[in-house]
């Protein structure tokens, strides 16, 4: 997730990395949001409901947007309830608090950041999460992603290759009681073999290609959501398929930008 621009779509309506179009597409959504929390400025925490209410209308607003890229108008609404509930502001550095609500990756040290609230929920719902659902995800991060899964009731197996991350986001996701989410520190390229097969497989940092051992333990009939390309390639967000039989089935969705995935491979 390239910091401050990655995990979101590139809008066809925006097609340069620069310019006017870019500033609208970002601030015009968001100038009731950037209204409510001045930067620098500490909002009380009774505000944070009516902030999560706005970023779900973005969220909304951009699924809109971007329908014709992932043939459908709105998200599932456990989705949408999810995003209302968990506290973004919980997973950002102090310093990006005033912003945590805007529809935006932001900053979160060692080169990452917490991705777009709008892709959060799309790869939660091109998931297909059930309750009681095995998700893995690949690249914990701030655990932001991780707790909208758990907040749809799977049981999630998150690895996070960045000690200085790895730590604070288990200790972050045990203090707000997310019981049904598991962390450790390692290579996600090789998956969580004790814990497969998985319902659902979520990586956040873009590969060159599907990683096998990600493929082998995606169940039959289950779903994962990655990123695939460059870092200075137009990427894709791929959905990837195992029919009951056992094949796999591919289907690029949208381009996205993230930061590589970091590792042996």
């Amino acid at each position: 997730m390239v910091p401050m621009f990655s995990s979101r779509p590139i809008d066809p309506r925006c097609p340069g990395e620069s310019g006017p179009n870019r500033f609208v597409y970002f601030c015009v959504g968001l100038a009731g949001l950037c209204s409510l929390i001045l930067p620098g400025a500490e909002p009380r925490a009774d505000d944070y409901a009516d902030l999560r209410a706005r970023m779900v209308e973005e969220i909304a607003a951009d699924v809109r947007a971007t329908a014709l890229y992932i043939d459908k108008q709105e998200l599932d609404e456990r989705v949408m309830q999810a995003m209302g509930r968990v506290p973004r502001h919980a997973f950002v550095p102090r310093a990006q608090t005033a912003y945590a609500y805007e529809n935006r990756p932001l900053p979160i040290g060692h080169g990452q950041t917490i991705s777009q609230p709008y892709i959060v929920a799309l790869m939660s719902d091109l998931a297909a999460v059930s309750p009681g659902d095995r998700v893995l995800e690949v690249g914990t991060g701030s655990a932001y992603q991780a707790a909208v899964l758990g907040e749809l009731g799977a049981e999630v197996y998150s690895i996070e290759i960045v000690p200085e991350l790895a730590e604070p986001a288990a200790q972050r996701l045990q203090q707000l009681g997310y019981r049904n989410v598991h962390t450790r520190q390692g290579d996600g390229y090789h998956g969580w073999e004790e814990h497969q097969p998985f319902d659902a497989i979520l990586v956040t940092a873009a590969a060159n290609h599907v990683p096998p051992p990600l493929i082998r333990q995606l169940k039959p009939g289950g779903r994962m959501l990655i990123p695939v390309g460059g870092r200075f390639q137009i990427q894709q967000l791929m959905l990837v398929e195992k029919t009951a039989a056992g094949k796999v089935q591919t289907r690029q969705l949208l381009p996205v930008r993230f930061v590589p995935l970091v590792g042996e491979h």
